[in-house]
């Protein structure tokens, strides 16, 4: 399995690599929603502050439907997902490929989206919250991965995939987007919450990515056959 997760995630990011398609579509939309917001609430910058975690969240929610949609497409031309079904990998170690692949676009997409609400909206990070937000993070990441690999795999067989791909992700990562949203807001002290008030938000989190890792891993193999 671990093999099968290695050469798929290799093949994605060496794909990626090439087209440059994370550096050059995918980080310059999630900038520009930065952008956006900043313009739209830019006469009240407390607002802006109170909500910077949010507004970081919603970007990377709306980047990993592009992202999402970009990794499930790879496999779509020239019968490439038949290929990868016949090739003999565990189907558990594709998911695991895929996923990884996806996570560490996420995590490059998230650190230059860290240095743009520093620069955009003045965040301020606490010096004892920096644990915390890189924690958040990493455990984000994960559950995103698994949930957009999954839900990727799940709407790879519809002929209207890139439509209803995110009518099928954006509500089920909802909760992730509460919880990553409180834990950032105590690492940046932005919501009025201690720090420690953070980490039982990273424990839920990281209850959702253990959840969606697991379903992801048993079920990809049924979503690629039915894909």
């Amino acid at each position: 399995m671990l093999r099968s997760a290695a050469l798929v995630a290799g093949k994605d990011l060496r794909v990626e690599l090439r087209s440059r398609v994370t550096t050059n579509q995918v980080l310059p939309f999630a900038l520009l929603v930065l952008l956006l917001f900043a313009f739209a609430l830019d006469p009240d910058r407390g607002t802006l502050r109170s909500a910077t975690a949010g507004l970081l969240w919603v970007a990377v929610l709306l980047s990993l439907v592009l992202g999402v949609q970009r990794s499930a497409g790879l496999e779509a031309a020239d019968g490439a997902r038949d290929a990868l079904r016949l090739s003999g990998l565990d189907p558990a170690g594709v998911f695991l490929g895929k996923a990884g692949a996806l996570a560490a676009q996420l995590l490059v997409l998230e650190a230059v989206l860290g240095i743009g609400v520093v620069v955009l909206y003045d965040a301020d990070p606490r010096a004892s919250g920096v644990a915390l937000f890189v924690v958040t993070c990493l455990v984000t990441t994960v559950g995103l991965a698994a949930t957009g690999t999954l839900y990727g795999a799940l709407a790879a067989g519809l002929e209207s995939r890139d439509t209803l791909l995110p009518l099928l992700l954006l509500p089920v990562v909802a909760p992730v987007l509460i919880g990553a949203t409180r834990a950032t807001e105590a690492a940046l002290g932005t919501g009025g919450a201690a720090t420690s008030e953070g980490w039982p938000w990273v424990g839920l989190l990281g209850v959702f990515a253990l959840a969606y890792t697991a379903l992801g891993l048993v079920a990809h193999g049924s979503l690629m056959e039915e894909a």
